[in-house]
């Protein structure tokens, strides 16, 4: 529980470029932007199956973000995983 919070007030600090700022979270479909570069790919397993989840870093910030592709769940999407 405290790991989680500590997460939740480290991400709170950080800053992120006019970009990022801009990317509509935990929301299938939204936009990313141009200059997130594209990482490694994973599979998870989710209770209708698996769905896949890409990692992507920003290049002016540095912002860590995962997208997942997930077509029953809506709420996917973008989400900030760090630096």
């Amino acid at each position: 529980m405290t790991d989680d919070l500590n997460r939740k007030k480290e991400l709170k600090k950080m800053e992120l470029c006019e970009s990022c700022a801009g990317i509509q979270r935990n929301w299938r479909r939204a936009p990313g932007h141009a200059e997130l570069a594209q990482g490694e790919h994973r599979q998870e397993k989710r209770p209708h199956g698996l769905v896949t989840i890409t990692k992507y870093r920003c290049d002016r910030c540095g912002t860590a973000w995962e997208y997942e592709n997930n077509k029953v769940d809506i709420k996917a999407g973008w989400s900030v995983v760090g630096r």
